[in-house]
């Protein structure tokens, strides 16, 4: 090898070393490839002579005449062990070792018209990307079919088609449009009266006013505020292996539902959500939309790392606010500068500083008529406790003192005694339950002094103590029979309930220094940075969450409205006009038609950034009036409908499969808001979990629509899971829609659809009377809004006679209809 590695070093001498032919592809495809364009391992760059003679942390990578001497040799010669370059792929092989030594030791010559773009120059091409130019409101176009066009998304839709020789659709038969807005606007399907009723309607405008009688709806924010909470990552848990429970998180889905009922402007939504506890004089509707920021995961297990473990959640909201309000992979950037988008790993953290500062409490958030139940019971409470520990109360501030007084310096001073970093470890991981904290919060009250904690305050660091307060003196707590005590006050909470609360963040009166995370280890800390937004967009001139969230819907802002009538389009029609909806970037799709995407986000802003003018906007228009039926004269020129020939056929969400079923058998609970509740499931479900048993509700909470099914994250319900619903473990922006036979097995056997099929046979039998055949008719209009055609009516009476013998004849007859794909899809 040594005679081989000569040999080549002085045929490469013979010649001098061409940098185009022998050298710059070494570079690009076998060195830079591995590390990126710009940031080398160790600072290490070769995208430039300068770069590259200027080096990394660890000094130069090139010394022109030194071979030798050059750190490029050793790493890609493996001189230095544990860098070995390319990072992750093949070694070089000697011959390409061999023509660098020499191109160094002939004095580096790098060719100016070589040079790769700068810094600048590759940020300028980046950001020359359509999604970082703010929308113009584009004219629309003329069409010769003028009659079908009936407001400009039909202009922009009818002129492409026009141009590629393909007629539009017809309209969607009524009841099938009646079926597919009822389903598309409040997620419910229409009962047989309101059919007949919007039958009967000859009023030209009838459709449009079904359109605004729907949008009034309050199931309208049910329907809404699932897409939602999918981007917000909701669940009722806090994830990782003990999945411990979050008993107020529906606070947060109730205001989510509640803003898209009162149509609140998307922009004020945004705000408040980013930083409504930032806001003047905030009243406590807006600091609970911060509940946005603690849907994270949440790790409270024996032995986690505090401080690990926030920053992990600091990471999420700044990527879930990438991903939902930006349509970017904001998380790419957190280890390195971003592959393809203009986002530096510097610009992540200025702004991961603007989440930096937040922490995490519960508020006082009483729902109607709780609070003046609590205000009533509240002197009983109060003379029970003080009955309860009457006995022991001088006992226990003592040993709490030495606790609080212990437990602190531990915090300041860890490493001393195991124990007593357990006692910090265990307080700050403690969240929910009678306690109801939010994480770090139970700390954050053993901070605070005595005399400055609120009454609540006090009590609850007084209920924790005397749970596990015990390591303060064991053989006391033993004596004192404290352990007793607690499971008393802990019945005591139980019976006199206080409020509600709801999660939400706080600024920390101290902000906490931000510094880049080398290689995203928060334990390598690399230059402090203040907040601040990517360069690529319009800045922040006075950073603060805040402003931040003002800067997100600023005019000049140009993706929130793009990513926002995108994300509605996408619910419409099936696929985004971006239909890469989770990343606008230089890697997603392009818009199609990026016309009427623009014109869009521009009238979506002017007209308030209201959700409901969007929606009527988009339904009224004849785009979303055709047909689904699929065309084959086109299949092969737009399998995928992207020039919009035809509406799609979609498969319902998981929610709304199970929704539909419960409505049209009568059985549905309509109740809006409040907690969650858990339908019936297998128990072996929830034994895949950690000891977190699913109690199955009773009553009519048994029959809550599925966006008040409680989300576990280790156990998600299964049905749900079955039917494509969205993991909750990360920010979701579009579904996917499978087909599989374990689909079917769901419809024929789950409790819910069993039940589901005996309320709508009870249903037939007791609202229509006559012959057999009318009640066949009468069940097709209330599960699939239309009478059987004569084949079908045929086929069921056949089968109902049959099964005369068997006492489940008219079940089994709901079953198939509840089992039909017409049933589950909308069309």
């Amino acid at each position: 090898m040594r005679w081989g590695w000569l040999l080549l070093a002085h045929v490469a001498c013979v010649a001098q070393v061409d940098f185009g032919r022998d050298i710059a592809p070494i570079l690009r495809a076998r060195c830079l490839a591995c590390h990126g364009p710009a940031r080398q391992q160790n600072g290490l760059r070769l995208d430039s002579r300068e770069a590259a003679l200027r080096g990394g942390y660890s000094g130069p990578a090139i010394q022109p005449g030194n071979s030798a001497g050059s750190r490029l040799i050793r790493l890609v010669s493996g001189l230095e062990k544990e860098r070995l370059m390319p990072l992750g792929g093949p070694a070089l092989s000697s011959a390409q070792i061999a023509l660098l030594r020499v191109w160094i030791d002939q004095g580096v010559v790098w060719p100016e018209e070589l040079r790769p773009p700068s810094s600048a120059e590759e940020a300028a091409s980046k950001t020359a990307h359509w999604a970082f130019s703010a929308p113009r409101r584009p004219p629309v176009p003329a069409t010769r079919n003028r009659a079908w066009v009936r407001n400009p998304i039909d202009a922009f839709v009818l002129a492409r088609l026009e141009n590629e020789g393909i007629a539009p659709s017809p309209e969607a038969e009524r009841r099938t449009l009646l079926r597919r807005v009822f389903l598309d606007v409040i997620g419910l399907p229409p009962s047989p009266e309101q059919t007949e009723a919007f039958l009967a309607d000859s009023r030209p405008d009838a459709y449009e006013r079904l359109i605004d009688e729907l949008l009034a709806s309050p199931h309208y924010g049910e329907k809404i505020a699932r897409h939602w909470l999918d981007l917000a990552r909701y669940a009722d848990s806090d994830g990782y292996e003990t999945d411990q429970l979050r008993p107020y998180a529906w606070r947060y889905r109730d205001w989510v539902i509640d803003a898209f009922n009162r149509d609140l402007p998307y922009d004020q939504s945004t705000i408040q959500q980013i930083a409504g506890d930032l806001l003047p004089n905030a009243h406590m509707r807006e600091k609970m939309a911060t509940g946005f920021h603690r849907n994270t995961l949440s790790n409270r297990e024996g032995g986690a790392d505090l401080e690990e473990y926030r920053i992990e959640q600091v990471v999420d909201r700044v990527a879930t606010t990438g991903a939902t309000w930006l349509g970017l992979t904001l998380g790419c950037a957190r280890c390195h500068d971003h592959k393809y988008d203009p986002i530096s790993q510097k610009e992540f953290f200025q702004l991961y500083a603007f989440f930096n500062s937040a922490d995490e409490v519960n508020i006082s958030a009483p729902v109607p008529g709780e609070f003046g139940t609590y205000l009533r019971t509240r002197p009983q409470y109060e003379a029970r406790r003080r009955e309860l520990l009457c006995d022991v109360e001088k006992e226990i501030e003592r040993l709490q003192a030495e606790w609080e007084k212990k437990t602190r310096q531990a915090h300041f001073n860890p490493g001393k005694d195991h124990r007593w970093d357990r006692s910090v470890e265990l307080l700050g991981l403690t969240w929910g339950g009678n306690l109801g904290w939010g994480q770090l919060e139970g700390l954050s009250i053993l901070l605070t002094e005595p005399a400055g904690r609120a009454h609540r305050q006090r009590q609850r660091l007084q209920n924790y103590f005397l749970q596990r307060g015990s390591v303060v003196d064991p053989e006391r707590f033993k004596k004192l029979r404290l352990a007793g005590l607690s499971k008393e006050i802990e019945k005591l909470e139980t019976a006199y309930p206080a409020p509600s609360e709801a999660p939400v963040i706080v600024e920390r009166p101290t902000p906490r220094a931000t510094h880049i995370h080398l290689r995203g280890d928060f334990r390598n800390p690399g230059i402090e940075v203040q907040p601040g937004t990517p360069a690529a967009l319009p800045a922040d001139p006075q950073p603060s969450r805040l402003t931040l969230a003002r800067w997100l819907v600023a005019a000049e802002n140009p993706l929130v409205a793009r990513v926002a009538v995108n994300r509605v389009w996408q619910e419409l029609f099936g696929r985004g006009i971006v239909s890469t909806s989770d990343d606008f970037g230089l890697q997603g799709s392009k818009p199609s038609p990026a016309e009427l995407l623009d014109w869009l986000a521009v009238e979506f802003r002017e007209r308030g950034w209201s959700l409901k003018k969007l929606h009527k906007l988009i339904l009224s228009s004849a785009t979303y009036r055709q047909s689904s039926n699929a065309r084959r004269e086109i299949e092969t020129l737009d399998s995928e409908n992207v020039l919009l020939a035809r509406q799609a056929r979609l498969r319902l969400p998981a929610e709304l499969i199970r929704d539909s079923a419960l409505a049209v058998s009568g059985l549905l609970a309509a109740t809006i808001g409040g907690p969650s509740v858990r339908p019936p499931q297998p128990a072996s479900v929830s034994k895949e979990g950690y000891d977190n048993p699913w109690v199955e509700s009773t009553g009519a909470d048994r029959y809550r629509r599925g966006i008040y099914t409680w989300l576990q994250r280790t156990t998600p319900y299964a049905q749900m899971v079955t039917f494509d619903a969205a993991d909750v473990n990360r920010s979701c922006s579009r579904r996917e829609r499978s087909n599989t036979p374990l689909q079917a097995l769901t419809l024929l056997n789950d409790p819910v659809f069993f039940e589901a099929a005996q309320g709508l046979a009870a249903r037939i039998l007791s609202e229509s009377s006559g012959a057999v055949e009318e009640r066949i008719d009468y069940g097709f209009r209330l599960a699939l809004a239309r009478p059987p055609e004569p084949r079908e009516l045929k086929r069921l009476l056949k089968y109902v006679d049959e099964q005369r013998e068997q006492d489940a004849a008219w079940t089994g007859l709901a079953s198939i209809l509840l089992n039909l794909d017409e049933f589950i899809t909308r069309e």
